[in-house]
C-alpha cells in the first residue's frame, strides 16, 4: 500500500538512542506504516550494518535516509508541531494524550505543516529539558511495567497514525510556526519578561514552562508568533526610552500615570 501524503510530512526523530539495532528495528516499524523520514539525534553507536540488518532489505530505504543531528534543537527547527513521548506521568508532565488521540491531532496538522513524533533514549527517556521543544505529549499505557522497548513504542505510535489516515479528520489545522520561530520567540519573551522584572533572571526556565504550555495548546501560526515578537521589542524600546528619561531628568511620560494632577 502507498504511503498516505499527510504521512510524508511526518518525522520520527529519536533522541539519543544507545542501541543500532533499535534504530532499524523503527526504521522497520516506520516503512511497515508508510512513515518515511527518520532522524537521529545524537546516537550513542551508528553502526550502519546493525542498523540495515535489523532494518531488512524492506525498510533499506527508510536506513539509508537516516538524518543524523547532534543537536535536538537544530534538529527540530523545521517542524511546526512536535508530539513527545513519555513514560513518567505527573509534575510537569500532565497534559498527556493517548497514542490514538495524538495520532489524529498529527493526521489534521500534517496536512499543511511539518510535524515530529520525539522519542528519548532508552534507559532514561526524554529529560524535562527535552520536552520544553514538544507540542503536546503521548504516553503509552502499558499493564505493569510502564517502560516499553524504543522499536516497540516507535511501533505503536506508527501504527496509530497510519491507521488514522484511514478516517481523515473533517477539518485541517492552517499553516503554524515552526520550532525555530517559536524559540526565537520564547527567548525574546524570557528577555522582556526578565527585562521588566515579570520573572527573576536566576531561574526563568521554570516560569516560561507556563507560558510554553500555554501558547502549545493553541498552537501558534507564524503571524502570531511575529506579533508577539512586536510587542516585546516595543517593550523594550519603552523600557529603554523611560530609563533614558529618569538618567536625562525628563519628566515620565503621561501614560505611565505617575504625575500627580496637583503638579501638572
Amino acid at each position: 500500500m502507498d504511503p498516505h501524503p499527510f504521512l510524508e510530512n511526518i518525522a520520527v526523530v529519536l533522541n539519543r538512542p544507545r542501541y543500532p539495532e533499535n534504530i532499524g528495528a523503527a526504521a522497520r516499524a516506520m516503512c511497515n506504516m508508510g512513515l518515511g523520514r527518520l532522524i537521529v539525534v545524537s546516537p550513542e553507536n551508528f553502526d550502519t550494518s546493525r542498523i540495515l540488518t535489523l532494518a531488512t532489505h524492506a525498510a533499506a530505504d527508510v536506513a539509508n535516509t537516516i538524518e543524523v543531528f547532534d543537536d535536538l534543537q537544530a534538529a527540530l527547527g523545521g517542524f511546526s508541531y512536535v508530539a513527545g513521548t513519555t513514560a513518567r506521568l505527573g509534575g510537569r508532565r500532565q497534559a498527556v494524550f493517548s497514542p490514538e488521540k495524538t495520532a489524529a491531532k498529527l493526521i489534521s496538522i500534517s496536512a499543511h505543516n511539518k510535524t515530529a513524533v520525539l522519542f528519548g533514549p532508552e534507559d532514561r527517556g526524554l529529560t524535562n529539558s527535552e520536552l520544553r521543544f514538544c507540542h503536546s505529549l503521548v504516553h503509552i499505557p502499558t499493564a505493569r511495567f510502564s517502560s516499553i522497548n524504543l522499536a516497540h513504542s516507535v511501533t505503536i505510535i506508527s501504527y496509530e497514525l497510519f491507521r488514522a489516515t484511514l478516517a481523515p479528520p473533517k477539518a485541517f489545522s492552517p499553516k503554524l510556526a515552526d520550532r525555530r520561530q517559536l524559540d526565537a520567540m520564547y527567548a525574546q519573551l524570557t528577555e522582556t519578561l526578565v527585562r521588566i522584572n515579570y520573572l527573576q533572571p536566576e531561574n526563568p526556565d521554570h516560569w516560561m514552562d507556563r507560558f510554553r504550555r500555554f501558547f502549545s495548546r493553541l498552537p501558534l501560526r507564524a503571524g502570531e508568533v511575529s506579533l508577539i515578537r512586536g510587542i516585546c521589542r516595543q517593550i523594550n524600546w519603552y523600557a529603554g526610552k523611560c530609563y533614558k528619561d529618569g538618567q536625562n531628568g525628563n519628566p515620565p511620560d503621561p501614560a505611565l500615570g505617575l504625575v500627580n494632577s496637583d503638579d501638572a
